[in-house]
């Protein structure tokens, strides 16, 4: 299967997880960094996702499946271990929306890659189902070569742009200033926490290509 990439906003978009074990759990906890509004139905939910409940990150709905429940949602996810309900939730998903099933049968919208986040800088890894161990190393190895400080790097570069396209400069002149940026130096400032370098950096550069 050849999936299309995506990245979605699913901001104060409804999510539903049937399902309350681990596997719901993991869904739940990947879509933490979103503002997506996660209902969870499921009779039952373990202790990890109650925590979550209780912070109010997610809704439970302590129940069986229905149809109804998946009224409004954008994502469906049907992560329980009873292929009846994973069949119903697929029965009740509408053509609109988008549905996962973690047993992998029935049909299947679209598969989560593994992710690693550092901040708003995002890597994502997947085989299409093929070879999750694979996928796992990778994911692994991604995470250690794109350490946390990327969070701050990153950070830096979305602002550093910004800056530029408010400064009356040349075009060229705002790409090749943004693309100094890539210098390995940045990055160990950034590691340094020495930010005003940086800064100091962006600014000679801005002020090298005027006088060119």
């Amino acid at each position: 299967m050849n999936y299309y990439p995506i990245c979605l906003n699913i901001d104060y978009k409804k999510v539903v997880i049937v399902g309350g074990g681990h596997v719901a759990r993991q869904k739940l906890q990947s879509l933490l960094p979103t503002k997506a509004q996660v209902v969870i139905v499921s009779p039952t939910i373990v202790s990890e996702i109650q925590a979550y409940i209780e912070q109010g990150v997610a809704t439970w709905h302590e129940k069986a499946f229905e149809a109804s429940d998946l009224d409004g949602a954008a994502l469906i996810f049907a992560v329980t271990n009873n292929e009846e309900v994973n069949d119903a939730v697929e029965q009740a998903t509408q053509h609109w929306q988008l549905l996962s099933r973690a047993d992998a049968k029935g049909h299947v919208d679209f598969i989560n890659p593994a992710v690693v986040r550092r901040g708003e800088f995002m890597l994502t890894v997947s085989t299409s189902g093929a070879s999750p161990s694979l996928t796992r190393k990778v994911k692994e190895d991604l995470a250690e070569v794109y350490d946390e400080s990327y969070a701050d790097y990153v950070t830096f570069l979305k602002e550093a742009r910004l800056d530029l396209l408010e400064k009356s400069l040349d075009r060229e002149v705002k790409k090749q200033a943004l693309q100094a940026l890539l210098t390995p130096e940045v990055l160990s400032w950034i590691r340094q926490g020495d930010t005003e370098k940086c800064q100091q950096f962006l600014q000679q550069l801005v002020q090298e290509e005027k006088t060119l």
